[in-house]
């Protein structure tokens, strides 16, 4: 039974969950953090740190690669989703966009955003309507709507891959590594994006990222990952005045630290269920 959705708490949690692959594989090991509603909150770290498969766990997309989560729980909108499948978690209103843009290539962009809206059933008016939003926030879209997706650049696919899920009226995206293979010019296009429909559409984000100078620019808190564990939490604004991630990940400061078990003051907090 769903329960009434309370607007003070986060719209999604994750409490002390593990993520197993083929039975045998620990990927992420009692991880914890919470998406405030109407927030931007980023998962940091190195390649193979777990960020993928963290938000994989959220969108119950663990299953197509032999992964499940053997401990702890989730909960989008107040409730367990677990048990849910992707396409049931993308009419409640939690949707993720793959990391590499995985664009159909032989459909026009039109084509590829209006397949974001195949589990909708209010019409067609509210459905071009918000087509008409989505092109407003990525008018270069627009123009390339009736273009097949293969044969456009890496970033529009990426705005396309972003549309798409916008399409399915979502409260919250799950984006996976949007600067992947990006110019700088545009990372930094997307990410203003992805700052207005926060701004403008209340839409919550959880995104994974490498680039952690971006991320911290436009999130407002973030989750540093070391293999599948969170070392570190804060701030975006205190984050990006540590002197270990300053270190670590913002390439400032000495050198000869492997990793955040290396520093000396580190002390790992325990994350139980709440």
């Amino acid at each position: 039974m769903l329960q009434k959705v309370d607007d003070t708490a986060p719209i999604l949690r994750i409490n002390n969950i593990e993520v197993i692959y083929n039975h045998v594989v620990l990927v992420l090991k009692g991880v914890s953090l919470t998406v405030p509603r109407g927030g931007i909150v980023a998962i940091l770290g190195a390649n193979g740190a777990g960020k993928t498969t963290t938000l994989k766990a959220v969108s119950n997309l663990l299953k197509a690669e032999r992964g499940e989560v053997t401990k702890g729980n989730i909960q989008f909108e107040g409730n367990e989703i677990q048990e849910l499948s992707p396409s049931d978690l993308v009419k409640r209103g939690c949707i993720q966009v793959m990391e590499g843009r995985h664009c159909f290539g032989h459909l026009t962009i039109e084509e590829n955003l209006m397949t974001g809206a195949y589990t909708r059933s209010d019409g067609r008016a509210r459905i071009q309507d918000d087509l008409e939003m989505v092109y407003t926030y990525f008018p270069r879209l627009k123009e390339r709507r009736k273009s097949l997706a293969g044969y456009t650049s890496g970033g529009e696919q990426q705005m396309c891959a972003i549309g798409r899920a916008l399409m399915s009226r979502p409260s919250t995206i799950l984006l996976d590594e949007p600067s992947m293979g990006l110019a700088p010019q545009l990372v930094e296009e997307i990410f203003e994006i992805v700052k207005s429909l926060n701004s403008n559409e209340g839409v919550s984000f959880l995104l994974a990222e490498q680039n952690t100078n971006i991320a911290l620019k436009y999130a407002t808190y973030g989750y540093i990952l070391e293999s599948g564990r969170i070392v570190l939490d804060g701030r975006a604004d205190e984050l990006r005045e540590n002197e270990d991630v300053k270190e670590f990940y913002l390439g400032v400061g000495g050198e000869g630290r492997k990793s955040f078990r290396d520093v000396k003051h580190y002390k790992r907090r325990k994350r139980w269920l709440s």
